[in-house]
């Protein structure tokens, strides 16, 4: 920045922007906080940044009003660099990556009325804003995987990293179940499906006629949860985050006013209607109807899976065959029945281990004390699908909770050493950066423990 553009910013600096040719009191509108290199930071911008994170149900470290705008300003000095490395960014990550956001911030509030009122803007506009902050973040995350991305330990660093923890900083591993699963679905009676069809077609004609909208026969009708409260609106996607029968139809539509044959999938039957196209991620909405498994279907199930069980304690058949050649759960019968974990942001993602946390409701409430070996009594079970099926469990492994130590957890360990590793480096870099960086802060907002030193200039 030259000494003329300082000047002016001095000028300007701390100052209130207002409503042009308006000065009273009243009329401010924002506020000028930080400013870092060529950029701004206003209060408006920390109060925004400051929902998002509770939104998030992420942590802020001490005084928000501290801590929220030296995150804000550690992102500027990102985005410089970007731009110095010529960072790219694919937009259609960034679009997934919204309408999951947006999705997932809906549900959390439970419509887009109160999301709009707990932001104070039009849906619109916080799709927008999303939109840049997600485009930002990869920008930061490009230069971060360039600068700090390749770290590499050796096992004795590793070693020296874990020593040099004090015992009571090491975290606490919770207990762990690895469990194997055979399931048997019930058999569907035709007049369910039938009934489930012809209410789908009864909808279809409602749509075509004009007596109710899509989304409203989606919002009281729907089974899928998620989307219902939308009024059965999925949002922008790609083919590949859809089961192939869904698909399949959905990106062969083009047309808004027509709505698609009835649809199988394993989450039951379904009606789509097309809303958008926006290069390769398409909007929807749909209606998903489930059939009612009858009592006595659900028993000659768990009758069939209780000869199974028999089989397998009285070793005609290993819990792994029967696993292989009977159970009707698709994502773990060619893996000899064993479980892996899925869960979102869990340290055992990828693994065959769970918490008892990240474990499906009616598993863990069979699992909870039993012994490893130990095959539970068939039960009643809702799958990831959301049917109903006849499941046993087994426990092949059980690990209790524990203090982390190299020897059982290294690899959580070794991801500790890189982390830690990785963060030194960026400390060094950042306090780098902001040395070279003009920084100017609004008094009122200085009286702060920072991170960083060097901002006060």
């Amino acid at each position: 920045m030259n000494d003329s553009a300082k000047k002016i910013l001095n000028v300007l600096l701390m100052a209130m922007v207002f409503i042009p040719g308006l000065f009273s009191q009243n009329n401010i509108i924002d506020e000028i906080v930080w400013v870092v290199g060529d950029e701004i930071i206003l209060k408006s911008e920390v109060e925004e940044y400051r929902k998002e994170i509770l939104m998030q149900n992420q942590r802020i470290e001490g005084d928000p009003y501290c801590f929220i705008p030296e995150q804000l300003a550690i992102r500027k000095l990102f985005l410089d660099q970007a731009k110095i490395d010529s960072i790219q960014v694919q937009e259609t990550n960034v679009n997934r990556m919204l309408e999951y956001q947006i999705n997932e911030y809906t549900a959390s509030v439970g419509s887009v009325e109160k999301l709009e009122e707990y932001f104070g803007k039009p849906l619109s506009d916080i799709r927008e804003d999303m939109r840049n902050q997600l485009r930002e973040q990869q920008l930061i995350d490009g230069v971060q995987q360039k600068h700090f991305g390749s770290v590499s330990l050796t096992p004795s660093e590793i070693r020296k990293y874990y020593n040099s923890i004090p015992q009571d900083s090491l975290p606490f591993i919770p207990a762990t179940l690895e469990l194997q699963v055979v399931t048997v679905e019930p058999e569907v009676p035709l007049e369910e499906i039938d009934a489930v069809k012809a209410r789908l077609r009864d909808f279809t004609e409602q749509v075509n006629s004009g007596k109710q909208s899509f989304s409203t026969l989606a919002l009281i009708n729907s089974e899928d949860q998620g989307t219902a409260i939308r009024g059965g609106e999925g949002g922008f996607t790609t083919r590949s985050n859809l089961v192939p029968e869904f698909a399949n139809v959905l990106f062969a539509m083009n047309d808004p006013s027509k709505i698609s044959n009835i649809v199988e999938t394993e989450y039951g039957y379904h009606i789509i209607q097309f809303v958008e196209r926006r290069g390769d991620l398409v909007n929807y909405r749909h209606i998903l109807l489930k059939p009612k498994i009858p009592q006595q279907q659900l028993d000659t199930a768990l009758v069939r899976l209780d000869s199974i069980r028999t089989g397998i304690v009285d070793k005609k058949i290993s819990f792994e065959d029967a696993a292989t050649y009977f159970s009707a759960d698709k994502d773990t019968r060619n893996n000899k029945g064993i479980m892996v974990n899925n869960s979102r942001n869990s340290p055992n993602t990828g693994t065959p281990r769970f918490a008892l946390n990240e474990l499906n409701q009616d598993i863990a409430r069979v699992v909870g004390e039993m012994k490893i070996g130990a095959i539970s009594e068939p039960f009643i079970m809702t799958n990831n699908s959301g049917k109903q099926v006849a499941a046993i469990i087994k426990i092949a492994q059980r690990n209790e909770g524990h203090k982390a130590n190299i020897n059982n957890d290294y690899q959580i360990i070794k991801q500790m050493a890189e982390g830690n590793k990785r963060q030194g480096l960026m400390d060094t870099w950042l306090e780098k950066k902001i040395t070279g960086t003009y920084v100017r802060i609004d008094p009122d907002w200085q009286k702060c423990d920072f991170k960083y030193k060097g901002w006060i200039k």
